[in-house]
Order: C-alpha cells, then structure tokens, then sequence
C-alpha cells in the first residue's frame, strides 16, 4: 500500500500514523511505503497563505500522485482540503482527531506587551487575536513547522500562532504559552484531523482505508467542509467550524465568519443530526449576518 505525502516533517508524521493504523487494523497486503511528494507552495515562500486561501495548494501534488498511479492513498491534514470533492478520488474519511485548537508559542495573550507583534499567516486567527487584543500589530508566517515555531523566538515578535496538534504531532508541546478551546478562537474546519483519499474505484483501497477511519471523526469533519462548501468552493472569508458529537448522537457546530477586512465578526451555533445540513444551514445564516451574501 502506497501512501503518498508531502516531504515535510509534519506531513511524514500523518502519513506514518496512517501507516501504523493500517498494519494495526491487519492490513494482509504487500509492506506499507511512503511516496514523498514535492509541491510548488513547498519552494514558495514568499507567497502569503490568505492568497492561496480556498486552493488546495497543499494537497493537489499528492492528490495527482494517486490520480496517475505512483500511489494508493493520499494523506493530508483535512483542513488544508479543498471543500469540493476532487475528480477521480474519494474522500474515506478521517483518523480519530487530534487536538482541534490553536496556540500560543511566545508568550501567553495577556502577557503579550501592548502593541506586541504575533505572526500569522491566517486571516482567520488574526482577525479574532485582534477582536480579543485590538492593541495586537500582525506580521506573516510561512514555512514549515519548525520554522514557524522559530519565529517565536525573533527580537520582533512576540508570540507565533499554529495548530495545537501540529505541535504535539511533532514532540514540541512544551512549546506552547497558551491554547484557546474552540469557543475561544474558532479553528480552521478540519483543524487537528488527518484525511485519507483513494481513487474513485479502487476497492481495495477503499477497504483499507474503511478499517482504520474514526466515524465519528469523520462525520464531524464532513459537517464542517459542507459549512466551508456552502461559503463557496473558493472562499477567501476569513471562516472557522468546529463540530463534536454531542451525547444524544447529534452534530453540535460552532462557526464563524467574517468580513475580508475583519471589521466584523459573526459566529452561529447549532446541532442537528444531520451534520452536513447544520453545516449548510450555518454558513447561510452567517453570510446573511456579515451581508457577504453576494459575495
């Protein structure tokens, strides 16, 4: 079974664990490889993440990997996804989530100076830091995690904003000053969870990928891209979901959007069992809230 993946040490780490789950639920096939992919938004460094925002940018490298046969699984974070289904692959869902929040690495918000410079590449993290901190100046992140997390420790930055898990993924947990729940800070739909694609057919693959998935994972992380497919395929509003299964079975959804120059913030709540639906139905009552309706 080939498992194709970007090179990044990140990257390697996701494809590993879908490795490890895959001879864990007794896959009888040949060994488990990895296929390192190399991506264009790998040599890029220069571009800010907000314009490549809706892309898939970091995903179409392995996903072309399996289309054209040098692989049998595409994995990726889910939350770098495009919310469109992409031709001639088929989403089998997701490994247990990990740690859907954000973090801190620097200094903790309220010992962040006033007027204190935090990095991020992410509309959507700067736009609620600043709705918490208005007093915060903003400057871009790039590279890969062990970059991103240097940053921090820049003369002129205060504090670096990144995915909780990315860190625990990668042994630097004790790097964070301070995690926000996801009431606090709205994560990126799909934040903290590992996706797996195959290609549209192959029944083989599909049954691999079947025996190692975490449903109720995966029904969460479906809830949240209908919630990001109902913005639009493309959308470049700063937006986070975040859905869990409440006790009765049900989808319970926060989300949030904003205006492109973050001057106004909205979030809605809801559940229902039908998580694409409260996706969907979230996501329409927003845009009419912020007025970005027609875009």
């Amino acid at each position: 079974m080939r498992i194709a993946t970007r090179s990044s040490p990140l990257a390697t780490w996701q494809a590993r664990a879908a490795g490890t789950e895959l001879a864990a639920a007794g896959w009888s096939g040949s060994a488990i490889e990895l296929v390192p992919v190399s991506t264009a938004v790998d040599a890029d460094l220069s571009t800010p993440i907000s314009q490549m925002s809706g892309r898939g940018v970091f995903v179409t490298g392995v996903q072309a990997a399996v289309l054209d046969g040098r692989a049998d699984l595409a994995v990726h974070s889910a939350k770098d996804m495009r919310s469109e289904p992409t031709a001639g692959l088929t989403l089998g869902g997701c490994l247990e989530r990990g740690d859907a929040c954000d973090a801190l690495v620097g200094q903790a918000l309220d010992h962040i100076r006033r007027g204190g410079v935090v990095a991020t590449g992410s509309q959507r993290r700067q736009c609620q830091l600043a709705d918490l901190r208005p007093d915060l100046r903003f400057v871009g992140l790039r590279g890969n995690m062990a970059r991103r997390i240097a940053a921090a420790d820049r003369p002129d930055v205060d504090a670096v904003i990144v995915a909780a898990a990315a860190l625990e993924r990668l042994g630097e947990s004790r790097r964070i000053a301070q995690r926000f729940s996801p009431d606090e800070l709205v994560p990126q739909v799909g934040q903290g969870a590992i996706a797996i694609e195959h290609r549209a057919g192959d029944d083989a693959a599909a049954a691999a990928v079947a025996g190692i998935i975490h449903p109720p994972t995966s029904r969460c992380v479906d809830a949240e891209r209908a919630f990001l497919r109902t913005l639009g395929g493309g959308c470049d509003l700063p937006a986070g979901a975040h859905a869990a299964i409440d006790a009765d079975g049900s989808v319970q959804m926060t989300a949030l959007l904003a205006t492109p120059d973050g001057s106004r913030i909205e979030r809605a709540s809801g559940n229902d069992a039908d998580g694409e639906t409260l996706g969907v139905a979230l996501a329409r009552e927003l845009l009419t809230r912020t007025g970005t309706a027609d875009g």
